[in-house]
């Protein structure tokens, strides 16, 4: 049964998802959207939220600051001073889809892929941002400071011993008395 606000369109000045949706008699995301904020007008009206979006941070000194960056160690300082900024932002946003998902108990027994499941994906996919960030930054710090070891390889001409086991230990005498003659 179709909602009783979805209609069937031409397609004259319609999208290809409003028309893919006419063609199978199925719902846009934004015929959804709009469903869910009319349905939840008189519960918005008791619970007014923000129309305004959260405050994006001024990213001017970070640009400026990564625009003078001349070494890897002003780089990370950079980053790393953007990413503790970030954290609290992020980690709200996840601790609010955790809500969502958690939400009367919808998460319990839920099947992968299930929109429960989805939300808690995202939660910590928001923060997974963060660990990736600092990885990368982690490893271009220890490219710079503390590379791997040469390999030891031998200069041209010298053949290497036998099968690349280390060398044999020097001989030594063996322990304890010696025979008599």
């Amino acid at each position: 049964m179709q909602h009783p606000d979805f209609e069937l369109y031409d397609n004259v000045g319609r999208d290809a998802e409003q028309i893919a949706a006419a063609r199978y008699g199925i719902a846009t995301r934004n015929d959804l959207l709009r469903w869910a904020r009319r349905d939840a007008q008189p519960f918005l009206a008791e619970h007014p939220l923000p129309d305004e979006p959260l405050p994006s941070p001024d990213m001017a000194p970070y640009l400026a600051a990564l625009a003078a960056a001349e070494t890897r160690a002003e780089v990370s300082a950079v980053t790393q001073h953007l990413l503790d900024a970030a954290e609290p932002a992020l980690r709200a946003v996840s601790d609010f889809l955790l809500a969502v998902a958690q939400w009367r108990g919808q998460n319990r027994g839920a099947a992968k892929g299930s929109p429960p499941k989805l939300l808690m994906e995202a939660a910590s996919r928001s923060l997974a941002v963060l660990a990736i960030a600092d990885e990368a930054d982690l490893a271009t710090l220890r490219a710079e400071y503390d590379p791997a070891p040469a390999p030891n390889i031998p200069a041209p001409g010298q053949t290497r011993a036998s099968s690349g086991l280390p060398p044999a230990p020097p001989h030594t005498p063996p322990a304890g008395p010696t025979p008599g003659r």
